[in-house]
């Protein structure tokens, strides 16, 4: 195996995928693959709806297309797709599935498929690779090969592109493992580690972010004790930080396509191996918790106000799961929104980089431009620059008089907010 004789297939143009066709097409031959069609002729006039990339003009060996046979010819294959939860929150690899079927039709004998979506461990070889087996007739480790390199993606940070995130990568022998790890090496500046095995690399994933979401969960838990006990965690928060070892995280929703997703992976792949990983599980659903209790938080201040709530309107900024980035993956802030009206609030909803098409075909949700003087309450629930530059009273003019700001990141300083997580 040579990288130089490397022509790529990267299957799913999303937030991992069009980044990392990207990087490979300013070096090898490059075709980017995606099933909607309406993707592919953005990209193809050098549009990217996720605002990941500026510019594909660098990429100058890369082409795009929604047709299975324009990446026959290849000899590598990147599967990038979504892995998501179903209703039950159990891992729904049926993207995965689909993709794997994909490379079914157009593999050929000695080429190298490579996994790149968060599974849990023993998902490619036990759930991937059979399909490809099934549907060629071919032996996997005899006549293709396999590697998994797990995402490093940071949806909206500019300071940290692919190319400068250290890459985690394996292959299913030792060769194949080499050869994996050299072709990315050759795109990511920052440099590659190499796993033991395929296993090793996907839960070196999947902990990544249950780590963190295990850490917020804890740091929920604790706003929640301390909004009881009318401390502010913030302060708190920057009193223990003073310490060098202590892990400075910020209550608040836990959505996106990782960490609100991938530590059910891990605890569905657990509890079939015969445990039930507690905290895991927990934590799970303390920051799943969150939005209906954010809500209660809300319900309590406005009552020792005296203000009424049934009715009560209510201004909600920031739609997306996180700052500075369209992605509305999982986003809890839709959460909020459902546990605000079950409280008889109306509730309008505002985000300048959310697609409002996107927001209604996935949750049913319209956005709505804000009123200036016409809230009881406004919610800073997703810091967008937008929100953050004019400051608060920018904010506060979207309130009638006496009403309440509720800075739910700690973005102002604590006097310029009636309420804050």
């Amino acid at each position: 195996m040579n990288i130089e004789d490397a022509r790529i297939a990267v299957i799913g143009l999303g937030y991992v995928g069009l980044p990392l066709a990207n990087e490979f097409g300013k070096v090898y031959p490059t075709v980017g693959l995606d099933t909607n069609k309406t993707r592919i002729e953005e990209l193809r006039r050098g549009i990217d709806r996720t605002g990941e990339i500026e510019s594909l003009a660098d990429a100058k060996h890369l082409t795009f297309s929604a047709d299975v046979e324009d990446i026959r010819d290849c000899n590598v294959y990147i599967v990038a797709v979504p892995t998501p939860i179903d209703a039950n929150k159990l891992p729904d690899l049926s993207p995965l599935i689909g993709a794997s079927e994909t490379v079914a039709k157009v593999i050929s004998p000695g080429d190298v498929v490579i996994y790149e979506s968060t599974v849990y461990p023993g998902a490619t070889e036990e759930a991937c690779l059979p399909v490809i087996e099934a549907r060629t007739g071919m032996v996997f480790n005899r006549d293709f090969y396999a590697g998994y390199s797990p995402e490093r993606i940071n949806p909206g940070d500019k300071d940290r592109p692919i190319s400068s995130i250290l890459k985690v990568t394996s292959g299913s022998t030792p060769e194949v493992a080499d050869y994996v790890d050299a072709l990315y090496a050759s795109i990511i500046k920052a440099g590659t580690f190499k796993a033991s095995s395929i296993r090793v690399a996907e839960a070196s994933k999947v902990i990544e972010n249950t780590q963190r979401d295990v850490n917020i969960a804890l740091i929920n838990e604790l706003s929640i004790v301390f909004s009881r006990l009318g401390i502010d965690t913030a302060e708190v928060i920057a009193a223990a930080a003073t310490k060098w070892n202590f892990m400075r995280l910020q209550p608040g929703l836990v959505g996106g396509h990782c960490i609100g997703v991938d530590p059910y992976y891990l605890l569905h792949r657990a509890s079939k191996a015969g445990h039930i990983p507690d905290i895991i599980r927990i934590s799970r659903e303390i920051n799943d918790g969150m939005a209906r209790n954010i809500a209660q938080r809300l319900v309590r201040a406005m009552g020792a106000r005296d203000m009424k709530f049934n009715g009560a309107n209510v201004l909600v900024l920031g739609a997306t799961f996180k700052e500075n980035c369209p992605d509305i993956r999982n986003t809890k802030v839709v959460d909020l929104v459902n546990a605000l009206q079950e409280w008889n609030l109306n509730v309008d909803l505002h985000d300048p980089h959310a697609s409002p098409e996107e927001m209604t075909e996935e949750y049913g949700v319209t956005l709505a431009e804000p009123r200036k003087g016409a809230y009881d309450v406004a919610i800073l629930a997703v810091p967008h620059a937008e929100f953050v530059q004019g400051g608060a009273d920018a904010i506060r003019g979207y309130l009638a008089p006496g009403g309440i700001l509720f800075d739910m990141k700690a973005v102002f300083p604590k006097e310029q907010s009636e309420l804050r997580l």
